[in-house]
């Protein structure tokens, strides 16, 4: 089946020394399914409850149209993370920028998911040093926002890596599995980002 908003070619690629950043196309379907689904047990502590009907391939068509009309009217960016490895690129995660505020808020938030075989690798971390000149020089936002369970202590790193400081703690900020959970709120602004970038101190370690 021919989807429209499907095109080869991505609308916006990112690029690391290691992966390659992208919007999701329906080409991408079995490398998500297979992904998602032998990772459910490792990602299921940390997301909202999904199933396996989540992982039809109807569902993902309307992610991926979803995913294109959010980037192009710059509300949300959904990007597929990819390993540059040989012989061809590998699908390892996800990152996403959603709930984009202009006017005076400026900011977004972030959030990622990794794959069980990849996690503890680094990736994300560079996942997230990559994506940050989009917020900060492309789309010219102030703030970018991430939260993370107390227990997720690899979240933490991640984030911290990147030059994000904690400014809060949200009780029962989001559902996770099933249940409402505690949060806790990390920010960075694009002064700090800059200060880290053209001081030559790169967060990521």
């Amino acid at each position: 089946m021919h989807w429209p908003w499907s095109s080869p070619t991505p609308m916006i690629a990112l690029q690391g020394p290691r992966l390659t950043l992208r919007l999701p196309q329906m080409r991408d379907y079995a490398a998500w399914y297979a992904l998602r689904r032998s990772s459910h047990a490792f990602l299921k502590p940390f997301e909202p409850r999904w199933t396996e009907a989540d992982l039809a391939r109807s569902v993902f068509a309307m992610r991926v149209k979803r995913a294109r009309q959010e980037a192009e009217a710059g509300t949300d960016y959904t990007f597929f993370l990819f390993s540059r490895g040989a012989p061809e690129a590998v699908l390892v995660g996800g990152i996403t920028l959603s709930n984009i505020r202009r006017r005076a808020a400026q900011f977004v938030n972030l959030g990622y998911w990794m794959g069980q075989p990849y996690a503890g690798k680094g990736l994300m971390t560079e996942a997230v040093s990559v994506v940050l000149p989009f917020i900060f020089d492309t789309l010219d936002l102030h703030r970018a926002h991430a939260a993370f369970l107390p227990t997720n202590t690899a979240s933490r790193r991640v984030l911290e890596k990147n030059g994000f400081v904690e400014e809060g703690y949200a009780e029962r900020y989001l559902q996770i599995d099933g249940r409402w959970e505690d949060h806790v709120l990390m920010g960075l602004t694009r002064e700090r980002w800059q200060a880290g970038v053209h001081g030559q101190r790169m967060w990521v370690a």
